[in-house]
């Protein structure tokens, strides 16, 4: 069973960051440049398999791991092999995967506190453990951000690539008919369909609707279009 350690303001001993990823990498033959990109658990599974062999299956972390549901999944093989170990550590897995520097630099920073009290000594090939696994760092969670593709607010639209036109305004003629009485046909310039205006026996709401479907913009009912 594993030796539990806690850190508290009083007990804890620091490292820079610079200084912990390079123990990192140097134990478990890493090459990780930042903090952060501890983020996808893999380097801890690691870890665990070179404290207490047989506590955790190599062959199922995603050693190169570059999306969120990858890091989970490596972080919940941790947490079982911290279960079977009797480890107490809680491991805060939502704060860890979002790779935030402060987050990542706290639970590595316990993690050497819980390696020292733990490792005895014993020879280890990080490489060898890995059977042949590419172990590639995940990549920067800053860039994963700053990098994003830019959307186009028209990439979807139908008229995406085309010219924008402003909509025409159509100024209607009318022409006088004979029937029905009362009545008025405008005819658009731009070649539309006719329309009924003026005292239209056409109920308003159907009257509309040619007017709508003919494009234009302007009716002015009983004023001659």
């Amino acid at each position: 069973m594993a030796v539990n350690v806690y850190s508290t303001s009083i007990t804890q001993e620091t490292m820079s960051r610079h200084d912990i990823i390079a123990w990192v990498n140097d134990i478990v033959s890493l090459n990780y440049t930042k903090v952060e990109q501890l983020c996808s658990g893999a380097a801890y599974c690691q870890f665990m398999d070179m404290l207490f062999p047989g506590c955790i299956s190599l062959k199922k972390v995603k050693f190169q791991a570059k999306l969120e549901h990858e890091y989970i999944h490596n972080f919940k093989l941790l947490q079982a092999s911290f279960k079977r170990m009797n480890v107490d550590k809680v491991i805060p897995v939502e704060k860890l995967v979002k790779g935030r520097f402060q987050d990542n630099l706290d639970f590595i920073q316990w993690f050497k506190k819980f390696y020292d009290a733990n490792y005895d000594g014993k020879e280890y090939d990080p490489v060898e453990a890995r059977q042949g696994q590419d172990a590639i760092p995940p990549p920067d969670p800053g860039e994963q951000i700053f990098n994003l593709p830019k959307k186009s607010h028209h990439a979807n639209s139908p008229t995406a690539g085309k010219r924008q036109q402003s909509p025409q305004r159509c100024v209607l003629s009318c022409l006088l008919v004979p029937s029905p009485p009362s009545a008025s046909w405008c005819l658009c310039p731009s070649g539309h369909a006719p329309l009924l205006a003026g005292a239209s026996p056409w109920p308003s709401d159907a009257r509309d609707l040619a007017v709508a479907r003919a494009g234009c913009s302007l009716y002015i009912p009983g004023a001659g279009c």
